[in-house]
């Protein structure tokens, strides 16, 4: 029951980081692509805490690999591969010096072969372009490529690079390309966010007016939604510790009980005893 309660508190604890948690992992250059023997440099970024953050991974031989112990050069709170390889491929994200914060996970593909797909790696807002490039490691200039979505053929692009306009939700998904006599990519996943709404001021349609309005109150909701998450936290954390003491409590009054009863089934026994001897005598 302990156990359990700890690790329901532990649950908790980390729900409450991840809420107040901005930090992000970028790369440079901005793909989730490489040529093996390329140079990756992986930061830490947080206004709110611009310390104190490491840059770990998962390979196929790694788990929560630190960098700087293991793999890349540690530089404060960026990370650089000088010569990157295939077993380099994983899952990278950054996490703060106790363990209790963590960013978004990114994933990185290095490949052995000679095209790649350059592409985002972090989420790209609605309503943004997003240019996908089809890249060779041989040729010096670009070529023709076809790209694809989720298995499906979108067009082909003589530059070997497709822009998409306005992204929507719709166009998340699983991308690739091919280039004809060099070969395909590794497909790279393209997720789309909401952009957030900000309040923008309002002209008056008054002629000769140059007043404006000031922007719009924040929602009552987004005001309220933060602390109400905490007290539902908090009563949680409460109803957990009370229902453990209800528990342990009840366990004591159950071996009372036995310990009643046993007593109570004693003393017949010893009374019979009694006048059993009284009559022998």
């Amino acid at each position: 029951m302990k156990e359990t309660s700890l690790q329901c508190l532990t649950f908790l604890i980390s729900l409450l980081s991840i809420t107040t948690s901005q930090v992000h992992l970028t790369v440079s250059p901005n793909s989730s692509q490489f040529f093996q023997r390329d140079s990756v440099s992986l930061s830490c970024e947080d206004e709110d805490r611009p310390d104190g953050w490491t840059v770990r991974r998962n390979t196929s031989t790694e788990t929560r690999a630190q960098c700087g112990k293991v793999w890349g050069e540690a530089v404060n709170t960026s990370c650089k591969i000088s010569l990157i390889f295939s077993f380099h491929s994983g899952s990278y994200w950054c996490e703060s010096s106790d363990g209790s914060i963590s960013s978004s996970i990114i994933n990185l593909t290095v490949t052995g072969g000679s095209v790649i797909l350059q592409s985002p790696v972090l989420p790209v807002m609605e309503g943004d372009d997003v240019t996908l490039t089809c890249k060779t490691k041989t040729a010096t200039s670009n070529l023709p490529a076809d790209f694809y979505k989720d298995g499906s053929f979108i067009r082909t692009e003589p530059a070997g690079h497709m822009t998409i306009h306005h992204v929507s939700r719709s166009d998340e998904g699983r991308y690739k390309c091919n280039m004809s006599g060099h070969g395909e990519s590794p497909s790279s996943w393209i997720s789309v966010t909401g952009k957030p709404i900000r309040a923008t001021p309002t002209t008056s349609n008054t002629p000769g007016s140059t007043t404006s309005t000031p922007p719009s109150e924040p929602s009552v909701f987004l005001l309220v939604l933060p602390p109400l998450c905490v007290v539902v936290l908090v009563v949680i954390l409460v109803l957990l510790v009370l229902l453990m003491r209800r528990c342990v409590h009840r366990k004591h009054e159950v071996r009372s009980e036995d310990i009643s009863s046993g007593q109570s089934a004693y003393r017949p026994i010893r009374k019979r005893r009694n006048q059993k001897s009284s009559t022998a005598q």
